[in-house]
């Protein structure tokens, strides 16, 4: 029997599928098991680093810490 690219194909894409949600759902573990004061420290910590501007350069976009474009001289 002939193998056809159309089953190949089908087959990686349930594979990408199946990859996808093990992911998520390991993602939703590690969320689960934080409490919500571990949940706020984080958020504290994060604030923090953007204040600073020692921030790993993910998010805003401005640079500035989401206060919008630095004034031009």
């Amino acid at each position: 029997m002939k193998f056809s690219w159309w089953k190949l194909l089908g087959l990686a894409g349930v594979g990408g599928v199946a990859a996808t949600g093990a992911i998520i759902a390991r993602d939703q573990r590690q969320r689960a098991q934080l409490s919500p004061d571990d949940v706020r420290a984080r958020l504290h910590e994060r604030l923090a680093e953007a204040d600073d501007g020692t921030g790993g350069g993910t998010g805003g976009g401005t640079g500035g810490g989401g206060r919008g474009p630095a004034p031009v001289d």
